[in-house]
């Protein structure tokens, strides 16, 4: 008698685009995105940086829309694009809790960038439990969609700049808070982000 043996693949499909169950999305980036107190985004430049985002319609990898960055960082200055939770912005949140999160399961974040090949080293920070920041650094060396994977253990903490409350314990505290993008110095261009999703342990 031959034995039919049947192996199901569970995935999570959003907006016809399916991801393995083991990982999990966090941030799909749809719907209109504004900054100030009651925004969606909580960003802002200083110093003679300069940073606007929308959404854009055109240019996507999944839904609707992708996240519009239209940036200028000058040197010598700053600017931050973040989502998540405890911002200045209140509704820049998450699909999901960080305390919902059973973070001893994943082993890295990620997210989709849409290259120009600018060559433009673009900062992707995390904000701990301990209100410590962490920094993972990649550069737009590639043309089109991409999803840039960013390794826990590959953070390293800021030492140009912290939080006044945060702990400095040099460990990153999960849950992670909030994440942020930031352009570096000296570049200037458009950029385009998409679906955030943790990646599961093997």
């Amino acid at each position: 008698m031959k034995v039919l043996t049947l192996v199901l693949v569970a995935t999570l499909c959003v907006w016809g685009v399916c991801f393995a169950q083991d990982n999990l999305l966090i941030d799909d980036l749809q719907g209109t995105f504004s900054g100030g107190p009651d925004g969606t985004v909580d960003y802002g430049a200083g110093n003679g940086s300069e940073v606007k985002v929308s959404a854009d319609t055109d240019i996507i990898d999944l839904g609707t829309e992708s996240l519009k960055i239209e940036y200028k960082a000058v040197a010598g200055g700053y600017m931050w694009i973040a989502r998540g939770w405890d911002l200045d912005a209140k509704r820049a949140v998450w699909l999901v809790r960080p305390q919902d999160i059973s973070w001893n399961k994943y082993k890295a974040i990620s997210f989709y960038m849409y290259g120009s090949n600018s060559g433009t080293r673009i900062a992707f920070d995390v904000k701990d439990n301990g209100n410590e920041m962490w920094r993972f650094i990649f550069k737009d060396d590639f043309t089109g969609w991409q999803q840039i994977i960013c390794l826990f253990d590959g953070f390293f903490a800021r030492g140009d700049w912290q939080p006044d409350n945060a702990d400095k314990n040099a460990a990153i505290d999960f849950p992670i808070k909030s994440y942020q993008l930031e352009p570096l110095p000296e570049s200037e261009g458009i950029l385009y982000f998409d679906h955030v999703e943790l990646i599961a342990k093997e």
